[in-house]
């Protein structure tokens, strides 16, 4: 005969079991669950993927991008101009959720011109070493020693030199588009929200916003989708981080030791002290279209990856506007001068101008280069320059991912 409190413990054991049972089930769906979200989050990633590739091989162009049969997953993109850059706005969703991405796009460089020296002044000469890899356009075929100082001449030349034109290539038309203006969302620094202390972030996927700063940035970080503005002038503190923002003012200075990925854009002139390094895809321009005088001065040591350009003026006026590149030096990327250019660094990249000039301490020589070495050859077949001219484009790539 079972006594009662042995059926008492049995329906105690049973409902144990049937807790753990119970327990162990729910546990597996929330793991069949989470398992499941993880691979549509996996097959979202793969798939904002796939868009960027689509956006790459119709040439970024804005086309109908067709949902995906299998997942379902449904995607789009968008091209906006950053700058002087193109930014890719790519998005992935499935119901309520969504995966987005953003990136600096850009064509593959294809240019092999080591000097562009326009042909409206006198021929080039050079002394000292001077390494020149690439193709060049002179006013002559002719590069002419000239001996200004004890050391031996040696120059060395690889790819075709051929007579230039009156005027250099014209300037892709977006230079001058972002001195007329950029579309964004005015701002203070004071009202600008910091999510961290002293830190300040935009997302690409937001609207720019366009941010009056005092006349010197120190102590501050700045990352994304922002345009740093000033009406009179900014100086950057070495103590300042920027990364990938715009900075606007008629006179800008680096301190020395910053390092940093800007945009910069004056008009009277541009200053970074020695050892400054702005990382790629870096911009340095100056747009003078007036009579007065401007200034790109660039020190000993310093390290630009992109462009360094300065444009607007006329020829009668090529004397007041100046790009001056001291020694030890690297512009990786390109130099575009209306101007004159006093080049004392290696460029491993383009060099256009409508002038050398090179300073001493005792004299100025015309149309002179000096221990200098100009190699496109150090530019890999995959570098994708900032867009110096409007030319047909034929395959792109991604510059940076931003987000």
């Amino acid at each position: 005969m079972v006594k009662a409190h042995s059926l008492l413990y049995a329906i105690y054991i049973c409902l144990i079991v049937s807790i753990i049972c119970g327990a162990l089930l729910y546990f597996a769906n929330l793991y069949n669950q989470l398992n499941l979200h993880y691979n549509l989050q996996e097959e979202m990633y793969i798939h904002n993927q796939s868009v960027v590739n689509f956006a790459l091989g119709n040439q970024v162009s804005q086309e109908e991008l067709p949902i995906d049969e299998n997942s379902g997953v449904e995607g789009n993109y968008e091209i906006k101009q950053y700058g002087l850059l193109s930014m890719l706005l790519a998005h992935s969703g499935l119901r309520n959720d969504t995966i987005s991405s953003a990136h600096f796009v850009g064509s593959y460089s294809s240019d092999k011109t080591a000097i562009y020296l326009a042909n409206f002044t006198k021929s080039l000469s050079y002394s000292g070493t001077v390494k020149l890899f690439g193709d060049n356009n002179l006013p002559t075929t002719y590069i002419e020693a000239s001996y200004i100082t004890n050391k031996p001449n040696n120059l060395i030349t690889q790819g075709k030199t051929t007579i230039s034109e009156l005027i250099l290539p014209k300037i892709n038309s977006n230079f001058k588009k972002i001195f007329e203006g950029i579309n964004a969302e005015k701002t203070v620094l004071s009202e600008l929200q910091k999510p961290k202390d002293s830190l300040f972030f935009n997302s690409f996927h937001n609207t720019t916003k366009e941010v009056y700063v005092n006349s010197v940035l120190s102590n501050v970080i700045f990352k994304g989708n922002f345009i740093l503005r000033s009406k009179d002038s900014i100086r950057v503190k070495k103590n300042t981080v920027l990364e990938d923002v715009i900075l606007m003012a008629p006179k800008i200075t680096f301190e020395e030791g910053f390092t940093g990925t800007v945009q910069v854009f004056a008009s009277k002139g541009i200053e970074l002290e020695q050892k400054v390094i702005l990382n790629y895809p870096s911009v340095v321009c100056v747009y003078n279209p007036t009579l007065e005088e401007s200034l790109i001065k660039i020190k000993k040591e310093c390290k630009i990856t992109g462009a360094v350009v300065l444009f607007g003026n006329t020829l009668e006026n090529i004397n007041k506007n100046n790009i001056e590149i001291d020694q030890e030096g690297l512009i990786f990327g390109d130099i575009y001068c209306t101007g004159r250019l006093d080049l004392k660094s290696k460029v491993y990249g383009s060099v256009y101008t409508n002038r050398f000039y090179l300073k001493t301490t005792s004299s100025t020589y015309d149309n002179m280069i000096s221990d200098i070495e100009i190699n496109t050859a150090k530019r890999s077949k995959y570098f994708i320059a900032i867009p110096l001219f409007e030319t047909k484009k034929t395959e792109y790539g991604i510059l940076k991912k931003v987000l």
